[in-house]
């Protein structure tokens, strides 16, 4: 399984803070990314940070690994 965690607005606008996303042999970022916007697109409008086992992913091809842990969230803004 892939865990997906979402933060702030982007865990409102989904309804939930984590997903499970079954694993398969070769399954890429974009891919889980894909499948998850399809269900939720109001909260990937605001997505623009994506990590991949704690380090910033910027390339959506890359390949996960069984267990690994994917975070979604939007720009965080402070005064």
């Amino acid at each position: 399984m892939i865990k997906v965690l979402f933060f702030g607005p982007v865990a409102e606008r989904v309804g939930a803070s984590e997903v499970q996303v079954p694993f398969r042999t070769g399954i890429l970022l974009q891919e889980v990314r894909a499948q998850l916007q399809e269900s939720h697109p109001a909260a990937f409008e605001i997505v623009c940070f994506t990590a991949v086992n704690g380090e910033h992913a910027l390339d959506m091809s890359l390949p996960l690994a069984d267990h690994s842990e994917v975070v979604f969230m939007s720009k965080f803004s402070g005064g």
